[in-house]
């Protein structure tokens, strides 16, 4: 995306949201995972080439400069991207989400669907999950109270960009794609070293997320909108068989894009395979 980002907050009937805007043309609203913000969601419509138009790329309630008062339910925080649309005058936006944002794209379209346009799901939860997170996970959610803690990491993700960038995928092979890829790899770097910026700042939505994943159930056969879902075949935090295929199985006309051997991170990893599909799936539209 080589137009300029301008970055605001509005005040909405349903509570403060900071968000990020750039471009002209259809609007899709992007939603980020768990550690987000708006950062990500930029980088979430960049990598899968959702930004060929105008993106609206809020902070989901908890996350850096959006309160969690805003919305801690999957429900509170479609309502608020609907006042968010109000605020900016828009009537209908495509919506694409990732992992933890998922949760509100299903209630944005059961809530308000005349507002949405069609649905990009991409490893995202069907129901409920009760896989316990990775120890990894936890630990790093715990040390990130202390400063000194995110420091450290901080300036270890700049001393060695490339290994905090690939750690979290296991696969050699998928790593060599990675690294070789000139567009997913400067994202996923800025992505991995972007964590690190007011982190404390992201940890009450991501816990809030946590949560919802361990309890929330959706309506999806009532969804009636086009949608596409994107999951990797062996994704360890959301695994394909509950979730990805679960989504495409009871939401009426999905479209299935199955990512073979793809994890949690398919996105970057397989991202010559997903884009296409992403942007003919939003020209659609």
């Amino acid at each position: 995306m080589s137009m300029s980002i301008a970055f605001a907050t509005a005040a909405t009937p349903r509570g403060l949201i900071h968000y990020a805007d750039a471009g002209k043309g259809p609007a899709v609203l992007s939603l980020h995972g768990a550690m987000g913000g708006t950062d990500q969601g930029m980088i979430l419509a960049r990598v899968t080439a959702a930004d060929a138009g105008r993106v609206i790329a809020p902070a989901r309630p908890g996350y850096p400069g959006t309160p969690l008062s805003s919305g801690g339910t999957p429900e509170a925080q479609a309502d608020l991207y609907a006042a968010l649309l109000d605020h900016l005058g828009l009537d209908k936006v495509a919506v694409i989400a990732v992992s933890g944002g998922g949760a509100s794209a299903l209630m944005f379209a059961l809530r308000h669907p005349g507002r949405c346009r069609g649905l990009v799901l991409i490893s995202a939860c069907a129901g409920p999950e009760p896989m316990p997170l990775p120890i990894g996970f936890r630990l790093m959610v715990l040390l990130a109270r202390w400063p000194a803690f995110v420091g450290w990491m901080k300036g270890r993700a700049a001393r060695n960009p490339d290994r905090i960038s690939t750690r979290s995928i296991p696969d050699r092979e998928q790593q060599r794609v990675l690294q070789a890829d000139p567009v997913a790899m400067p994202l996923y770097r800025q992505l991995r070293a972007g964590l690190f910026d007011r982190l404390p700042e992201r940890l009450p939505g991501t816990e809030n997320d946590i949560g919802v994943t361990r309890r929330q159930d959706f309506a999806l056969p009532e969804i009636g909108l086009p949608c596409l879902v994107v999951h990797g075949t062996h994704d360890p935090l959301l695994p394909y068989d509950r979730h990805g295929a679960e989504l495409a199985r009871r939401i009426s006309g999905a479209q299935l894009l199955r990512v073979e051997g793809g994890g949690h991170a398919a996105i970057f990893t397989h991202r010559a395979l997903i884009a296409p599909c992403v942007a003919g799936f939003l020209a659609g539209l």
